[in-house]
């Protein structure tokens, strides 16, 4: 037992990964996606779309927040929850003409849509080319 211990942490503990701290703000309301479209117009706005109950998008959520190195006033960065805000996920694809999926990524520059990709793709878009 205390060889299993010492190889694998007290009590099946993980050890903990040092994690980016990604500056996430909540999307939970549709008039922030007004505020979104004015603030776009001088720095770039980020949508992540994501399904709590779908491990795909949970995955995808990880590897962006572990990937994630960028000065924290280079984007806003929203969070949408979309099974507890539907009416908000809705009104996304409505407001900036992108058919849903989950999990999904919106990059928005001058109140439209420059970039968006789902699943994997979503860590291939480079947020660089949207400074």
């Amino acid at each position: 037992m205390g060889l299993f211990k010492d190889l694998f942490g007290k009590s099946g503990e993980k050890p903990k990964k040092e994690q980016p701290n990604v500056p996430w703000k909540p999307l939970v309301s549709v008039h922030q996606l007004d505020e979104i479209v004015e603030k776009s117009k001088d720095k770039t706005q980020v949508i992540f779309k994501h399904s709590t109950t779908c491990g795909i998008s949970r995955m995808v959520l990880n590897t962006f927040n572990t990937n994630y190195d960028y000065p924290k006033d280079q984007f806003d960065l929203y969070y949408l929850d979309l099974h507890s805000f539907r009416e908000v996920s809705n009104e996304t694809g409505i407001k900036f003409q992108v058919v849903h999926q989950s999990p999904q990524l919106l990059v928005i520059r001058n109140g439209v849509v420059v970039a968006h990709d789902s699943h994997g793709g979503i860590n291939s878009i480079d947020l660089n080319s949207y400074v």
